[in-house]
């Protein structure tokens, strides 16, 4: 088996084409690790680099939690690429959602040259969000002690704030603008999707740290107890394999409808009918549901804590402490949100009245189902009956990593390898560049990574 993939990879250096798609690929994403560790001028980026690295084993989930990691540690570097690629994914995600509510953006995503025009929404926005969310991380550093508990001392070496401020600003956008740049480099001229690639790439690059962190609660240093022992090595090692599995098979699952085509004329040509099928996928809305469910469950606590400090009421204290991370409550509502967003992005993704409409133009039809209505209510179901097994998914991967810290004592940094976002992101986006190099593999006569050559849904 190994032997068979280290083959496939000589293979792939065989071919000239995907040769220089996978050394240009490589290029451009050491530089964006670059953007990840120069530092903006006029901030001390060694001493956030300090305060992170003395708590990485209390860093959970929370806001910067997360923003670090997709960030590839660039937020603690005080680097060039702090904002990371996220502005852009939110800007392509506020788009979809618009096209999905807004009957003129719907109608121009349908017509030929559309997508090329809500793509050019999407960098206009970018540059909006940047410019909001640059300005905002600026005053945070500029304030850091509210920011990150517990920092002694000033990040801002400059006396002249609002030029620090504008500086900031600038740098910071212009940092995103060029991943979104890189990113789509990689997709027209190297392999895979770019912008998924960037993120995979600074995620991986917290790989280090968290050897580190696994080493040292095995063979902690000064002779103190080991947190962790040889059965709990065993654990973690099973439970990653069975992780990473999991993830595979439902990645790559989905339901296969059949679809029948009638012979029919066009013009003075007539098309022979066929059958074929409609791939339904198990995990549809992907990462999703877990980002916004994240993204909404940071804010409450901290919310409470602050009116609790500033006026002094002792109920909002105990309501955030049953919202903590690692509490019964915050797992079940964790969960909850979890589910709700699954169906709520199929619901706003899947079109199943214009799958249905775009069948019956074609002459296709579902065996034992009526064109048009019939169709459209099939769809439906099937669709919501099969969001429920991956929204279980979902929520099983995304509280892996809760579980782990809380249970095990284990530092975030490790746990998060073990499910939630990260997993579910480096493993998809793999799959998918693996996809594409067998592909080019395939059109050359050389095996793929798997005996029979594809990388193809087992369900």
């Amino acid at each position: 088996m190994l032997a068979s993939i280290v083959n496939t990879f000589r293979n792939c250096f065989k071919i000239p084409e995907l040769k220089s798609r996978i050394l240009f690929t490589l290029v451009v994403l050491a530089i964006c690790r670059l953007a990840a560790v120069i530092r903006v001028p006029g901030l001390d980026g060694a001493a956030l680099t300090d305060y992170f690295a003395k708590n990485a084993a209390k860093g959970g989930g929370g806001l910067l939690g997360m923003y670090s990691m997709f960030t590839g540690g660039a937020l603690e570097h005080c680097a060039v690429g702090a904002l990371g690629i996220m502005p852009y994914i939110s800007a392509t995600i506020i788009i979809q959602l618009l096209t999905a509510v807004i009957p003129q953006l719907s109608k121009l995503a349908r017509e030929e040259g559309g997508r090329p025009k809500l793509i050019q929404y999407g960098r206009y926005l970018t540059v909006v969000l940047c410019l909001g969310q640059g300005l905002v991380m600026a005053l945070g550093w500029e304030n850091a002690a509210s920011i990150f508990p517990g920092f002694q001392g000033k990040l801002v070496m400059y006396d002249a704030l609002w030029w620090y401020r504008f500086q900031t600003t600038i740098i910071l956008t212009t940092g995103t603008l060029l991943l979104m740049w890189l990113g789509e480099q990689i997709t027209d001229r190297g392999i895979g999707n770019g912008v998924s690639l960037v993120i995979t790439i600074g995620i991986l690059a917290r790989l280090p740290q968290a050897v580190q962190g696994i080493r040292d609660s095995f063979f902690p240093a000064g002779g103190t107890e080991a947190q962790l022992n040889l059965g709990h090595a065993i654990i973690l090692v099973a439970l990653l394999a069975a992780v990473i599995a999991g993830v595979v098979a439902v990645t790559q699952a989905q339901r296969k409808v059949p679809v029948q085509y009638a012979q029919r004329a066009v013009g003075r040509k007539v098309y022979a009918g066929g059958t074929s099928y409609m791939p339904l996928r198990v995990n549809y809305p992907g990462v999703m549901p877990i980002i916004f469910a994240q993204a909404i469950l940071m804010f409450p606590a901290q919310i409470l804590e602050f009116l609790g400090r500033k006026f002094g009421i002792k109920f909002f204290y105990e309501i955030a402490a049953q919202l903590h991370e690692r509490s019964f409550w915050y797992l079940l509502i964790y969960g909850l949100m979890i589910m709700f967003f699954s169906y709520f992005w199929v619901a706003t993704q899947f079109n199943e009245l214009q799958i249905a409409d775009d069948l019956k133009k074609n002459g296709g039809y579902i065996p034992g189902v009526r064109p048009g209505q019939a169709t459209s209510g099939f769809l439906h179901n099937a669709m919501h009956r099969i969001t429920l097994a991956g929204a279980v998914f979902l929520t099983i991967i995304a509280v892996i990593p809760i579980l782990l810290a809380r249970s095990m004592n284990i530092p975030y940094a490790v746990a998060q390898f073990f499910g939630g976002t990260s997993m579910l992101i480096a493993v998809g986006v793999m799959l998918d560049t693996m996809r594409q190099m067998e592909s080019h593999l395939l059109m050359r006569h050389y095996d793929g990574f798997l005996k029979k050559g594809r990388l193809k849904g087992r369900f």
